[in-house]
């Protein structure tokens, strides 16, 4: 059942980013089913970075939703593709600090930080949410930061026996890479 799960979730988990690499705002439906269906997974896989990254991503998917189709100034304006500020930076920097605090305290909770993994899904967890927080805002640099917390994802879930979760990750941090090419050439007309 939980392979059937799973295969699911990164067939929508891939369906929602390849939508954010064409700045679709329907990355947000096919994302909040897969999330839906990971938060189930990673409780039962003890990943508890993830699934805290997972109930974040559940928020920002509502979040970014509606930032993403609102209408802005009494006009027809949308929330557009732009480069993160340096307040946008300090705010990415409060994120991380803040996610790895919570995300330690949970590991320390539940008494987890035995497991070798602990540390890595801290760190991971920490640009995850930044990259998150990112694209709801529509910044480029969102994807440099799910990029590397994809990068750190692919070893932590394969050595933990998730191939599949893996190997979805390996195709988001593709995905990513080309989405951040693409967000830049918008980017780059708008100028």
């Amino acid at each position: 059942m939980q392979i059937l799960l799973e295969s699911v979730a990164v067939i929508l988990g891939i369906a929602s980013v390849i939508f954010s690499c064409f700045n679709s705002k329907w990355l947000y439906p096919t994302g909040l089913a897969s999330t839906v269906i990971y938060i189930y997974l990673l409780f039962n896989w003890e990943l508890y970075g993830d699934l805290i990254i997972n109930l974040y991503y559940f928020y920002m998917s509502i979040y970014g939703w509606v930032l993403w189709t609102k209408r802005y100034k009494n006009s027809n304006e949308i929330l557009k593709i732009t480069k993160s500020s340096h307040k946008d930076y300090v705010k990415s920097l409060y994120i991380f600090i803040f996610s790895i605090i919570f995300v330690a305290g949970i590991y320390i909770a539940f008494d987890k930080f035995d497991r070798w993994w602990a540390y890595a899904d801290i760190i991971m967890t920490g640009l995850l949410f930044v990259g998150t927080w990112q694209l709801a805002k529509r910044k480029l640099e969102n994807w440099l930061f799910l990029i590397a917390g994809d990068v750190i994802a692919i070893p932590l879930i394969y050595l933990k026996g998730y191939t599949l979760t893996s190997i979805l990750n390996v195709v988001l941090t593709v995905i990513a890479i080309f989405g951040f090419l693409a967000w830049k050439k918008i980017l780059h007309a708008k100028k």
